[in-house]
Parts: structure tokens; C-alpha cells; sequence
């Protein structure tokens, strides 16, 4: 089934601000709030829903490529682009600050979740990968390796004793409203609600090591330079153990010596002789998947640009692939022995060879037009 547009989803409009979108976001988890709405799947989803549109409406990058590729840009899972997915813990973990620092539980009145463990999640890791315009075109899986932190053998952890394995603290505050009742991380174990009792030798203060990861990862068709992939689980560990962080992937693309990109276009500059452009010839050209060859017909004009469809990229996970443009350029030499410039003079008195004949060439006008 097709995801809801994110701005419908939290009824605002896609020039809405960050406050806008926020203030948005807050109503719809008040509305749909599981505390609210004990034993409706229709609401869970729903504040599923809305905390998914918000985590990527939030994030300037995220919005960024939503705004461009929609759903596309930003895939889902293991491998795609941006959040998807998420699951209650993923949201009372990250958005248990919407109501200025309280839980969820907090805000409606400590209603079961508010003795709920803080999801313990590892540091994320960020490496670069640059991609060939074949490896872009088709889609490729790539073997790299990296290095992550990893919980040292032997290593043991033990309840902490300020947060009694809660991960968090409660502070009881009075007001002239009255009592006021705030959460936050538990400053001795920073959150993860254990301490460290035996730390093997190497391991830092988390009890975590570093060691050499390799693996696969499936990189799809279409992107493009400066686009982010996200894997998770593939990421540092936590420290007291948690969910993995994740594996981020920054593309780069190599540059190609013939061809340029421009969108989901390539452009390849052809140069010709003034002879094959008055004649017309056949030559072969570079494409991202080996050669071409294409027919130049007589009295082509310079600024002349043929196309073949299809030879360019795909969207990412879209349908539609891009062209390879191939624009003319006429060589014109400097110098000439004396054979080729009497050869020319005879050809300048030819009547085909006289500008006059530019007036009448319609093309050949509207070219001009174009260039000015």
C-alpha cells in the first residue's frame, strides 16, 4: 500500500515552518497517543504515522530530499533513505522531548510509561563511497570493510544504582501551579540504565572494542552525489548493551574522463571536423556502457544536439531514465598550408558556400535566435 504524504499527514502545507510543523506534530501525538487510546490499533498507527512524517519533516536534510524525490528519495529499512519503519520505541526515544523535556508518560499523567527504560542506541558510523557512472546506471553491491565498536568478551554489566536500571531520574519540582514532575537521562550512566562491574583488558569505559567489520551493501540505481544511504543495526554498539547504531553511506561519484552528468542526463561533447559536419559521417561515441554509433547528417550545424534515449540514469526507484545528450561542436583550424587555401578560395566562390544562404535557412535562424 502507497504511504500518505507526509505534510497530509500532519495537516500542513509543504511551505509549513520547522515551529509549524512541531506544533503539528505535537497535536497529532496528543490525539493519538497510545495512553489516550488504550487498545486502539487505529490510533498506535496513526501515532505511528504521524511520528514517522515528523522525523523526516524535522530533519532539514530529510525534508530536502522528500521535498525532491518524494517516498523515493527517502526508502525504508535496511538500504533505503531515511527513517520508515519506526517502532514505539524508536519514537518514545527520540521524540520524548516534544512537551519540553517530560516523557509521554509525564505529559498524561504517568500512565504506565513512565517507568519505561530509555532505548540504549550505539553512535552512528559515517564513511564515503564513491561509485563509478556504470555502478549509478545499473545499481551495484559493494564489499567494504570499516571499523565499529563491539562489546569486549567478558565484559559484564550490573543495574546502575542512581536510576535502579531505569536509565532515567525523576525530579519533583514545586511551583505556584504545584508539584511539577520532570524526567531526564540519568547522569551516572548517561542514560543506558547499566554500569560497567568488569571491563577486560582494551576495552574503554563502555566496555567496548574496536574491530574490523566487512560486508555487503546493495547500493540501488540512480544516485546521486551527496545522497546518503542508511543501514541499520550496522553501526557502533551501544554501550551496556542496546540496539547497534547505524551504518551511514555518503555517495560520491567518479568523475568520468568523457561524459558529464547533469541530473539524470549525460552530456558528451562532440567535436567534428567542418568536412564531416558538411558531408556528414558515422563516429562512435562513449556511453556509461561502452560505445555508439551515431550518424552525423550532412550540413549539420554546430550547437546541433542528438539524443539517445534511455542511455542515461534512472531515478531512484522511480520509472523514468534519463537520455544521453550529445552536443555538436564544429572544429575549425587555425592554420592551413597553401593547397588546402587555395581548395578553400574556390570554395568560398561557390554559390552553396555564401552566407546570403543563412537568411534563408529557417533552422539555421532559429539557432541564432537561441544563441542571443
Amino acid at each position: 500500500m502507497a504511504k500518505r504524504d507526509y505534510y497530509e499527514i500532519l495537516e500542513v502545507s509543504r511551505s509549513a515552518s520547522a515551529d509549524e510543523i512541531k506544533k503539528a506534530y505535537r497535536k497529532m501525538a496528543i490525539k493519538y497517543h497510545p495512553d489516550k487510546n488504550p487498545g486502539d490499533k487505529a490510533a498506535e498507527e496513526k501515532f505511528k504515522e504521524s511520528a514517522e512524517a515528523y522525523e523526516v519533516l524535522s530533519d532539514p536534510q530529510k525534508k530536502q530530499r522528500y521535498d525532491q524525490y518524494g517516498h523515493a528519495g527517502l526508502g525504508g529499512g535496511s538500504g533505503g533513505f531515511g527513517g520508515g519503519g519506526m517502532n514505539m520505541e524508536d519514537i518514545f526515544s527520540q521524540f520524548g522531548d516534544i512537551f519540553g523535556g517530560g516523557s509521554f508518560g509525564d505529559f498524561f499523567g504517568g500512565g504506565g510509561r513512565g517507568g519505561r527504560t530509555r532505548a540504549n542506541v550505539g553512535s552512528n558510523i559515517r564513511i564515503k563511497l564513491k561509485l563509478s557512472y556504470a555502478d549509478i546506471r545499473g545499481g551495484v553491491e559493494k564489499k567494504i570493510k570499516y571499523r565499529k565498536q563491539v562489546l569486549a568478551k567478558g565484559a559484564t554489566f550490573k543495574d546502575c544504582g542512581t536510576c535502579r536500571g531505569t536509565g532515567q531520574v525523576n525530579r519533583i519540582t514545586q511551583t505556584f501551579l504545584g508539584q511539577m514532575q520532570t524526567v531526564s537521562p540519568c547522569p551516572t550512566c548517561n542514560g543506558t540504565g547499566k554500569i560497567l562491574s568488569n571491563r577486560p583488558a582494551g576495552a574503554n569505559e563502555n566496555g567496548l572494542v574496536y574491530e574490523e567489520i566487512e560486508t555487503t551493501i546493495k547500493i540501488p540505481a540512480g544516485v546521486q552525489e551527496g545522497m546518503q544511504l542508511s543501514i541499520s543495526g550496522k553501526g557502533n554498539a551501544a554501550p551496556g548493551g542496546g540496539i547497534d547504531g547505524d551504518l551511514l553511506i555518503l555517495i560520491e561519484e567518479e568523475a568520468h574522463p568523457e561524459l558529464e552528468r547533469q541530473d539524470q542526463h549525460v552530456i558528451y561533447n562532440l567535436v567534428i571536423s567542418v568536412t564531416d559536419a558538411i558531408l556528414g559521417c558515422s563516429v562512435e561515441v562513449p556511453t556509461i556502457e561502452g560505445k555508439a554509433k551515431i550518424t552525423i547528417d550532412p550540413g549539420t550545424q554546430s550547437g546541433k544536439v542528438l539524443r539517445l534515449r534511455g542511455k542515461g540514469f534512472p531515478e531512484v526507484n522511480g520509472y523514468h531514465t534519463g537520455d544521453q545528450l550529445i552536443k555538436i561542436h564544429i572544429w575549425i583550424p587555425k592554420k592551413i598550408n597553401s593547397d588546402e587555401a587555395e581548395l578553400l578560395k574556390k570554395l568560398r566562390d561557390s554559390e552553396n558556400f555564401s552566407p546570403k544562404n543563412a537568411k534563408k535557412d529557417k533552422s539555421f535562424i532559429d539557432k541564432m535566435k537561441e544563441w542571443f
